[in-house]
């Protein structure tokens, strides 16, 4: 009886201990109107952390659901209406009498008072951008990354000063093309973005490949109910561009809902102008090419961003993120005009070539993942993802051929078709677990499997006639398998920081080229530390520093050894016995007087991959190829200012000078340059009115004479103006952006060295207006919550141009 008995009263208690209740209650102000859309958080009380979140309905009522028994602190928050927070004691169904809001005598009617928070925040291992409420916000995303501290935005690129920056958005790396990531950030609205972290020195969790990160964080919520947006522009550079893109976010206690979509419609314009001395034996000038090129690409382009989040129970979620990119019509022509003289400037011969390339791809990447919080705060997160990638290239060249005398003699012609398919499959595993209240460790294991097929096929066109030039036709197979394992331990005391990190990869790659009949095989661990340490040693003085190892494995294109025909004497082609780089990269600075940051920093590169162009005097053919260099060092010192001036004033300024040393050995001769550059960028935020409604941003980034791959590039000023006007109580935003003020972004570039002689200035389609439009509506107290999602491996995907 008595075993009956105690059985009898344990089942009661467990039933006790699991079970769940629910808070509700009503929302109202000093007049006992009911406040809809107000913020309703439960924190526990021991260390405030956050249990559940939701928003008040049209009549001021909510419900939180699925509570466990204990003491809590209930917040609740509206705009223009004092926070109240109330202590409570959940043992059983809660419903709480009205909450009354009193209004805060600082509010003013239909004016959100928003607190003033610093635009730059540094950390040992990385900076914060924070752009929230910034006319920046207005523009793109493109723009937002232009005007961040120490990024460099080029024509097909992102850096960090001198190094390709990685780009993550909420910790997860963007999974696109060198390309694709461009269309993505310029078509892609920025008000959803509240902060960019340009990460010099990322923990071990980061992918080795992430050797600096640009990470955007965008904004997330805690309500539930229902935002929308839409957004257009219009720009006028050489030709006119569009864009157009909605939101719709959806969260409840159960999902959270984000579709997202854009449209793009553009043409852009590239001028050149081309100078090659080739050169006889002796090193001195044979003949003179001068060439002219205007290209122009004209495409259309569909983004979708889908998340979806299902949170089984409070502690465990199941989301799935699928990013989706589709280039019906893509358009690249270029127009080219050679004149070629001897070196007594004597006119010879001249050619022309009309090349059009069209292109069709479609990009589509998705993710599972399930996360699961365990009591103690430590967490379990098991990813996986899957990549499809399909590109088709129709190319047709077109050459005329003219003789000494201006007379026409005869005529090249070709078609290639080129195709790339790719899949990509990772899983990875991360646990997190808080060692005590100063100390975490997480750690994780990573695969990847990358598998490509190429090929390609010219036809000659002879006679009318087409004719297979097996010469110039292959195809290219690439597989590639990483395995990887990181532990990451960070610890806080007193005034100390400290963060070690530690990761291995193991890797597998084989590429064959069955026209070469020649095979790759690269197999190889690598371990990659990270360390980071800081002190505090006054309120307004404190000393880092930290190191990083890394890892930059060639694109597939790269490796790809296929020749894409600028003409004739123009191509660009693949290597496919490129190695991986490695870089090690140390930093020690200060930040003092509260607005100042000094530091100083030393990277060595071993076997950094540069595109270059290499003339051969031979055959007067220019190929551009990547290569591995020997050997590239760049060290500098940093100068950083960040103060606001006024209360609505936001200056920043920063200045480096560093110094770049390449080396080579092409089999002609050893090439060691060396150059010492500027970059320095001046950033200005600045509100207007009682609201706060009009703001501007004004951004000034000067380049001096630098070396980029055994390349000098002179001197650039890059000159954005961004105004934008809040309208519609709040709802809607115009904007205008001016793009190269002063135009001084376009640039010359040079090659000197060994048997090395060419010049190029090239126009970019840089200078323009965009004005745009953007509308909010549903709850617009919601911050949309978009993402997109990890492959690392896709980053390396790269179309053929």
């Amino acid at each position: 009886m008595r075993f009956y008995l105690s059985a009898i009263l344990f089942v009661f208690s467990f039933v006790a201990f699991a079970q769940e209740f629910s808070v509700s209650g009503k929302v109202v102000d000093e007049s006992k109107q009911a406040i809809s859309y107000a913020n309703i958080i439960l924190q526990t009380t021991s260390n405030a952390t956050f249990v559940k979140g939701t928003s008040t309905d049209d009549n001021g009522n909510f419900v939180l659901n699925a509570i466990e028994p204990g003491e809590y602190l209930l917040k609740i928050s509206f705009i223009g209406y004092k926070t109240i927070e109330k202590s409570i004691i959940v043992s059983d169904n809660l419903s709480l009498q009205d909450l009354k809001l009193i209004e805060d005598s600082e509010a003013l009617d239909q004016i959100t008072i928003t607190a003033k928070r610093p635009t730059i925040t540094r950390k040992p291992d990385r900076l914060i951008f924070n752009v929230a409420n910034t006319a920046l916000i207005e523009g793109t995303t493109l723009q937002v990354l232009k005007s961040t501290p120490g990024i460099i935005v080029s024509e097909g690129s992102i850096n960090i000063k001198s190094s390709p920056a990685v780009i993550y958005i909420n910790n997860r790396k963007v999974q696109l093309t060198s390309d694709e990531l461009i269309q993505l950030l310029e078509s892609a609205p920025a008000n959803s973005i509240q902060s960019v972290e340009v990460i010099t020195n990322p923990p071990a969790s980061f992918d080795a490949d992430s050797g600096s990160v640009v990470n955007i964080i965008m904004s997330k919520n805690l309500i539930a109910g229902y935002r929308g947006s839409i957004a257009t522009n219009y720009t006028q550079g050489v030709f006119p561009r569009y864009n157009a893109a909605t939101s719709h976010y959806f969260k409840n206690d159960k999902i959270n809902l984000n579709v997202n979509y854009s449209y793009t419609n553009k043409k852009i314009n590239r001028s050149q102008e081309d100078t090659v001395n080739f050169l006889d034996t002796n090193n001195t000038i044979d003949q003179i090419w001068n060439s002219d090129a205007n290209r122009n690409t004209d495409s259309e382009t569909h983004n979708l961003n889908f998340n979806f989040d299902y949170f089984i129970n409070d502690k465990t979620t199941l989301s799935l993120t699928s990013t989706g990119l589709y280039v019906p019509f893509f358009n690249y022509q270029i127009r080219n005009n050679t004149d070629i003289f001897e070196a007594n400037s004597s006119f010879l011969s001249r050619f022309t070539s009309d090349n059009l390339s069209r292109d069709d791809k479609l990009n589509i990447g998705s993710d599972i993942n399930f996360r699961h919080e365990f009591k103690e705060g430590s967490s379990l997160s098991i990813n996986g993802h899957f990549t499809t990638y399909d590109y088709e290239r129709n190319q047709n060249v077109l050459s005329n051929f003219f003789d000494i005398n201006n007379t026409f003699t005869n005529t090249s012609e070709f078609n290639t078709l080129a195709n790339q398919d790719t899949e990509i499959v990772t899983g990875q595993v991360d646990y997190n677990v808080p060692l005590s209240e100063s100390s975490t460790f997480n750690a994780g294991i990573k695969y990847s499997s990358v598998n490509t097929q190429s090929d390609i096929t010219r036809l000659d066109i002879i006679n009318g006639s087409e004719i297979l030039n097996t010469a110039n036709s292959n195809t290219f197979d690439y597989d590639e398998n990483v395995f990887a394992a990181y532990a990451n331990y960070n610890k806080s005391w007193k005034k100390w920081d400290l963060v070690l990190g530690l990761r291995a990869e193991q890797t597998d790659i084989e590429g064959f080229s069955e026209t070469l009949n020649q095979t790759n095989t690269q197999d190889f661990l690598e371990w990659f530390p990270n360390f980071s340490l800081s002190h505090q040693i006054t309120e307004n003085f404190s000393l880092y520093g930290n190191y990083k190892r890394s890892i930059t494995r060639p694109n597939f294109t790269n490796l790809n050894p296929f020749t894409f025909f600028l003409n004739e004497n123009t191509v660009v082609t693949g290597n496919p016995n490129l190695q991986p780089t490695f870089k090690d990269h140390f930093v020690v600075g200060t930040n003092f007087l509260e607005h100042f940051t000094i530091e100083a920093y030393y990277i060595n590169y071993d076997g950094a991959i540069n595109e270059l162009p290499r003339q051969d005097n031979a055959t007067n053919i220019i190929a551009f190829s990547p290569v591995n260099l020997d050997k590239t060092v760049d060290f500098g010192f940093d100068f950083s200012f960040d103060i606001y001036p006024t209360e609505k004033w936001n200056l920043y300024f920063v200045t480096s000078f560093y110094n770049i040393t390449e080396e080579a050995n092409f089999g002609e001769g050893f090439v060691e340059l060396d150059q010492w550059a500027n970059y320095s960028q001046l950033v200005n935020n600045i509100s207007f009115l009682e609201d706060n409604s009009l703001n501007l941003s004004l951004l000034l980034v000067f380049g001096s004479r630098n070396l980029q791959g055994l390349t000098i590039v002179e001197d650039r000023l890059v000159s954005d103006l961004s105004i934008s006007k809040r309208i519609l109580k709040d709802k809607g935003t115009l904007f205008l952006t001016v793009s190269d003020l002063f135009n001084e972004q376009d640039f010359t570039t040079s090659v000197n060295y060994l048997n090395q002689d060419s010049r190029q200035f090239t126009d970019l389609d840089n200078r323009f207006i965009t004005l745009g439009f953007s509308y909010k509506f549903g709850n617009t107290k919601l911050n949309e919550n978009k993402r997109d999602i990890d492959a690392e491996e896709r980053e390396r995907i790269k179309d053929p141009d």
